[in-house]
């Protein structure tokens, strides 16, 4: 047996685990197999020491097994950690504070550190377009494709005709979205205003000058009158007079700086077309004329209602003795209608019986008749014009007589004349002033008048 005294020094002390084993030595001695177990522990013990040493990074700072941080507070409580310490817990890095001092439950930041507005992304999931104040929503109109170009800008071009309003249509172009084709506005007004009126194309030329340099540029606007100039060939077909109104169209947007001022330079002798040719001709005329570009702006007339009542009068005796001597009805009546008077109808119908009453034969009251007729079933006079004209005839008459002796005689051959030609109404012959015979007895019957 061997004695307590000679026990190694190894055996005498060992931690909690080992009390079991010296309630378990019986008189100092140790059984083999207290002996094998206790080795047993002393492995697996030693072998948990290497697996926490081993985890750790061994250049760090970190806890000892008695619980004391290195480097910390000597007079603190043993294998406690602070819990207001910033310092790594995992063992890794260079010891220094997480996040540079600044994290921390409750913690903003460093101190003085300053944290700018952060815009919001638009590609973050939790992006709210909502949430972000006011919202605009702009509409996107497409783009106008040229099929239906035309049938958009048409009905435009023939209201404007209508109301004679450059601002509404600027409106309406905004409206739009014509994109690259916005040049063939131009042309599309243009080409129109070629198959209506003088006063129509005046129009244009107002609006081509109002629209430039808002909605169109001099740019733009030569290359619409180039595509033109190629196309006169078709136009001619439907319009034969298209050159020269083109020409004249050219001229005018030259003097209102619609078109560049080079426009015909950049032509000369560069042109095949024949139909081209009259209409760079036309215009090179009119603006080489005495008065220059100031004379252009009356270029297409002045609109028929604003014309003096004198020039009117003119115009329309022009056109009855021109028919009296060509017989032709629709020339007269294209003339009528070019004037653009319709309110004004009536002073026709008057110049036509006073020349009537002022001839000397029955050619003219047929003729007149005819024309009238004409102008009667075709609806260009209407009834409240032709019985005006009557009217004024007949209030004027005893007037007419003072030239012409022989006028009552004569208007009532013609009064009948129409009234059989379904010209006139039965009461508006009716109103037609008759003058009747005087027959007197002999005079000794005392100046009396035989009825």
């Amino acid at each position: 047996a061997v004695t307590l005294d000679h026990q190694p020094e190894a055996s005498c002390s060992y931690s909690d685990d080992d009390d079991g084993l010296d309630e378990a030595e019986v008189n100092g001695n140790w059984t083999p197999q207290e002996k094998a177990l206790h080795e047993a522990r002393l492995k697996a013990k030693a072998k948990r020491r290497l697996r926490r040493s081993s985890s750790r990074n061994s250049t760090s700072e970190s806890v000892s097994e008695s619980g004391e941080t290195p480097g910390g507070d000597p007079h603190a409580v043993k294998g406690k950690v602070h819990n207001n310490d910033r310092k790594s817990r995992t063992g890794k890095g260079r010891g220094l504070p997480k996040k540079g001092g600044a994290g921390g439950k409750g913690v903003w930041g460093a101190p003085g550190m300053v944290y700018e507005a952060e815009e919001p992304d638009v590609k973050d999931p939790n992006y709210d377009e909502a949430a972000q104040g006011d919202t605009v929503y702009e509409t996107v109109v497409p783009e106008v494709e040229e099929k239906e170009l035309e049938k958009m800008v048409n009905p435009i071009v023939l209201e404007y005709f209508e109301h004679g309003d450059t601002k509404e249509v600027e409106v309406l172009l905004k409206e739009l979205n014509l994109g690259q084709h916005k040049y063939e506005f131009t042309s599309l007004a243009v080409s129109l205003s070629l198959e209506g009126k003088a006063s129509h194309r005046e129009l244009t030329s107002r609006l081509l000058s109002d629209l430039s340099g808002k909605m169109l540029t001099q740019g733009e606007m030569a290359h619409a009158f180039d595509k033109m100039l190629k196309e006169l060939p078709d136009l001619i077909l439907d319009t034969p007079e298209a050159p020269q109104m083109l020409g004249q169209f050219i001229a005018r947007g030259i003097a209102d700086h619609v078109l560049p001022m080079n426009f015909l330079d950049s032509y000369k002798g560069k042109v095949d077309c024949e139909h081209a040719r009259v209409a760079l001709d036309r215009a090179a005329v009119l603006l080489s004329m005495k008065k220059g570009m100031i004379g252009l702006d009356n270029v297409w007339g002045v609109g028929g209602g604003l014309r003096p009542v004198k020039h009117l009068v003119k115009k329309m005796n022009l056109l009855l003795k021109e028919y009296l001597i060509s017989g032709d009805v629709s020339e007269a009546e294209h003339c009528l209608r070019d004037l653009e008077v319709p309110h004004f109808h009536h002073e026709l119908v008057y110049e036509a019986i006073v020349m009537v009453l002022e001839s000397s034969g029955d050619t003219a009251s047929h003729m007149m008749m005819k024309l009238l007729q004409s102008f009667w079933k075709t609806g260009l006079i209407t009834v409240d014009q032709m019985n005006r004209g009557f009217q004024r005839v007949y209030d004027e008459l005893h007037e007419i007589c003072l030239d012409v002796p022989l006028a009552h005689p004569i208007m009532e051959a013609f009064v009948d004349l129409c009234y059989q030609e379904s010209v006139i109404t039965k009461q508006l012959r009716d109103a037609c002033p008759f003058r009747g015979r005087k027959r007197f007895v002999s005079e000794g019957d005392g100046g009396l008048i035989k009825n």
